[in-house]
C-alpha cells in the first residue's frame, strides 16, 4: 500500500493550481467578511475611537481566522492519519501481507498498541500546530489564551466534520477519534486546579470565537464540495483524506497572504501600531 493509493492520479498540476486559486479566493473573501465584522464591532465604540479600532480589530480577527485554519489542519491530520493507518491495518488482516520488516512492525504495533499510537498521533498534531503558528505562519497578535481557545474550537470543528461523515455513510469508523477529541475538549474546560470562574472564562472565550469556527466550516465545506464535484478529490479514497488535502491547500493560501502582507496594504494601521507588530512578526 503506497501513498499514491490515496491520491488522484488525474489531479494534474494545472488542476491543483485551479484548486489552489479557488482556496486563495475563498480565504480573501473571508478576510473581507472579517473586515465587515471589524467595522460592525467598531460601531459600539465612541465615534473618536472607531477609525483606529477598525484596523486593529480587523488584523486581530484575521489572525484568529488563520489560527482556526492552522488548528483545523492539525487536528484533521490526526483524524486522517488514523483512517489511513487503520485502513492499511485492515488490508493486512484481509490478506495483503505483513511479513516485511516494517510492515510487520506496524501490524504488531497497531494491533497491540492502537490506543498508545493514537495518543502519539495527537501529540504529533499538537507539535505540528505549534510549528506552523510559531515558525511557518507566525501570529504575533494572538495571546496564548486566544490560541488555546481556537485550538479547543478546532477539536469541536473536527467533531462536526466527523459526525457529518458518519451521517452520510462514510465507510470509516470515526468513533475512537471523536472520543479522543471530546476528552481533550473536556480537559481544556475542566482540570484539577480549575475554579468555577476558570470554567466560565474558558466557555466565554470559546463562545466569542464561534464566528471563526462557522467561517472555517463554510470555507472548507465549499472547497470540498468543489473538489469532489470536479473530481479533484475522490470518494473511494475516503472523504477524510480529501478534507485533509483541502486543508493543505487552504494552509498554503494563508501562508502566501500572510507573508505577502496583502491585508496590511488593504487595511492600514497607524504607523506606531504597525511597527510594533512588524517587530514581533
Amino acid at each position: 500500500m503506497t501513498l499514491d493509493a490515496y491520491l488522484n492520479p488525474e489531479f494534474t498540476w494545472l488542476k491543483k493550481l485551479l484548486f489552489f486559486a479557488v482556496g486563495l479566493l475563498g480565504v480573501l473573501v473571508c478576510n473581507f467578511v472579517l473586515l465587515g465584522g471589524a467595522e460592525f464591532t467598531a460601531t459600539f465604540l465612541p465615534r473618536r475611537e472607531r477609525k483606529g479600532a477598525v484596523p486593529v480589530n480587523f488584523h486581530k480577527y484575521v489572525q484568529l481566522f488563520y489560527e482556526m485554519i492552522i488548528a483545523g489542519t492539525s487536528v484533521m491530520s490526526f483524524a486522517c492519519a488514523y483512517v489511513v493507518f487503520n485502513h492499511v491495518y485492515t488490508l493486512m488482516q484481509n490478506g495483503a501481507g505483513h511479513s516485511g520488516r516494517f510492515t510487520g512492525l506496524f501490524y504488531r504495533g497497531w494491533s497491540d498498541g492502537k490506543d498508545f499510537a493514537l495518543l502519539l498521533l495527537i501529540c504529533l498534531s499538537c507539535v505540528f500546530n505549534s510549528f506552523l503558528d510559531k515558525l511557518i505562519i507566525p501570529l504575533a497578535r494572538l495571546s496564548k489564551e486566544e490560541k488555546a481557545s481556537i485550538r479547543m474550537l478546532a477539536m469541536f470543528y473536527a467533531i462536526i466534520i466527523l459526525i457529518y461523515l458518519n451521517f452520510i455513510g462514510d465507510e470509516s469508523e470515526y468513533s475512537p477519534v471523536m472520543m479522543y477529541y471530546l476528552g481533550l475538549m473536556v480537559g481544556r474546560f475542566v482540570y484539577f486546579d480549575a475554579s468555577f470562574w476558570d470554567f466560565v472564562e474558558a466557555i466565554k472565550n470559546a463562545f466569542l470565537r464561534i464566528p471563526m469556527l462557522i467561517l472555517c466550516i463554510i470555507l472548507c465545506g465549499g472547497m470540498c464540495f468543489f473538489g469532489f464535484r470536479m473530481g479533484f478529490l475522490l470518494e473511494r479514497n475516503y472523504y477524510i483524506v480529501g478534507i485533509f488535502y483541502t486543508h493543505l491547500f487552504l494552509l498554503l493560501a494563508v501562508f502566501i497572504i500572510h507573508h505577502s502582507r496583502l491585508m496590511k496594504f488593504v487595511v492600514k494601521e497607524s504607523p506606531s501600531e504597525n511597527e510594533e507588530y512588524e517587530d514581533l512578526e
